[in-house]
């Protein structure tokens, strides 16, 4: 089976959760989902599935509106944003 784009089902989702440090990996490399992301991604709550993920980062907005064209041209899924937030040393 071809690998495919997931994609929400209903409405805009903004979700604000936190990252972990892993020591393992001397890194915040752990991102845990909310669930209001499985409420609209059901199939992340398939145990016997594997699932990846594909990271792209485009450094201008020309490229990026690029992108979107041709993904929009291929009838592509819309992309997730995802920002990195580094939080105030309060919090």
């Amino acid at each position: 089976m071809e690998p495919r784009i997931l994609q929400p089902s209903r409405k805009k989702i903004d979700v604000k959760g936190k990252m972990f440090y892993r020591e393992f990996d001397q890194a915040w490399s752990t991102i845990r989902l909310k669930k209001e992301i499985f409420n609209e991604f059901t199939a992340l709550k398939e145990k016997r599935s594997a699932f990846s993920y594909n990271v792209q980062f485009y450094w201008n907005y020309k490229d990026f509106e690029r992108e979107l064209r041709k993904m929009k041209r291929e009838k592509k899924p819309l992309p997730m944003l995802l920002y990195f937030v580094k939080e105030s040393e309060n919090s």
